[in-house]
């Protein structure tokens, strides 16, 4: 007798362009259908990235704009499905998950999933950070598994957060490269004149560091009077990052590119990819431009960057020191990759941990507990 699948609910916010999202559709397309039953929740059902859920995923709109007026709903659906796991993303629908607990049928498992490195999240950008930090040390540890998208991730719960280490799990989200290879020579050089050509790509928010890499490319420019710096993304800071290009004399320079439904040409194309950001959980785009052959400079963001360009012979990690010490790992990577080939063994090698069938066995083992 074939045993039943397990149903798995992922909730989500939305579909709108992010790390996260893409992961959550790469999770939905490979999660192996005859031993689970996917089913995806949204707070709001919006964004570009819901003509990529799989068709046999049902979708369950929430129909809410905010996390906390989603729960009764979510519990609803709960009690709908009755499924074998509920997994969500993003922290405040990790703790209203959590805070549901007591309201879901029994014998639901809870994981969570944490992008962002939370203690930094919480210094940087919370009006509150005492308050976030109390309610990551009582919630988290009531879920039933946290996966933490780096080592980094994990250690910061664990030890900046006092989150119990037998709550955590490492998983590193799941790239397909084979996918990313294949869009990125799809269509044209999207780049013109010589170059060369630095790529930087994200939500134009304040943790993503465009202002730093702005400031950076004066110096940048004035080392490698061709360099062009394309920044693909929309976001809250947009006028803001425009003004500051205008200000810095960037106008010929730099130019900003909103979505792109197939961002990977500019990735296949680029001479170099820079992440600037101040905060990350696995910076998912530093990989994805690695699977192309593109080099990577990336901000240390703490250390994590460290950890994910460890053995990668194609990645630069800026020592901190803000747009001087960015600038000047853009120009000696720039200096050292001219000319480079494209992916090769040693490159494959640091490819394969982000590997889709390598994470989604890992993903499976926890969902099946």
């Amino acid at each position: 007798m074939t045993p039943a699948r397990k149903r798995i609910l992922f909730v989500m916010p939305s579909l709108r362009i992010g790390g996260a999202e893409r992961v959550m559709v790469t999770l939905l397309h490979h999660l192996d259908r005859s031993r689970f039953e996917p089913h995806l929740a949204l707070v709001e059902k919006t964004g570009p990235y819901l003509t990529d859920v799989p068709p046999d995923v049902p979708v369950h709109d929430l129909k809410a704009t905010r996390v906390r007026w989603a729960v009764p709903k979510l519990i609803r659906l709960a009690w709908e499905l009755k499924p074998h796991v509920l997994h969500t993303s993003m922290p405040e629908l990790n703790m209203a998950a959590i805070l549901s607990r007591p309201f879901l049928p029994a014998g639901v498992r809870v994981l969570i999933r944490e992008e962002v490195v939370g203690s930094v999240e919480n210094a940087r950008s919370r009006k509150h950070p005492a308050v976030w930090n109390w309610l990551y040390r009582r919630l988290y540890s009531r879920a039933d598994k946290v996966v933490c998208l780096s080592e980094f991730v994990l250690n910061d719960l664990a030890e900046n957060l006092g989150i119990p280490r037998r709550a955590l799990v490492h998983i590193y989200a799941p790239v397909d490269t084979e996918l990313v290879a294949r869009l990125g020579n799809e269509g044209s050089n999207p780049f013109e004149g010589k170059g060369p050509h630095l790529l930087a790509a994200g939500r134009l928010e304040k943790r993503k560091g465009f202002d730093i890499l702005l400031d950076a490319m004066p110096r940048v420019y004035a080392a490698v009077p061709g360099a062009q710096l394309t920044i693909l993304g929309e976001g809250v800071l947009k006028q803001e990052l425009l003004a500051q290009r205008e200000r810095l004399g960037l106008s010929q320079t730099v130019r900003f590119v909103d979505y792109q439904p197939n961002p990977f040409p500019y990735f296949k194309h680029a001479d170099l990819f820079v992440l600037s950001s101040t905060n990350e959980g696995l910076g998912l785009v530093v990989v994805e431009a690695l699977a192309v052959g593109t080099p990577v400079v990336a901000a240390d963001c703490g250390g994590l960057l460290r950890e994910i360009l460890r053995d990668c012979p194609l990645g630069w990690v800026a020592p901190p020191g803000g747009p001087s010490a960015l600038a000047e790992t853009i120009i000696s990577a720039l200096k050292a990759s001219s000319g480079q080939p494209q992916p090769h063994p040693p490159l494959q090698s640091f490819l394969n941990r982000y590997d889709v069938a390598v994470v989604m066995r890992e993903y499976e083992r926890l969902l099946e507990e």
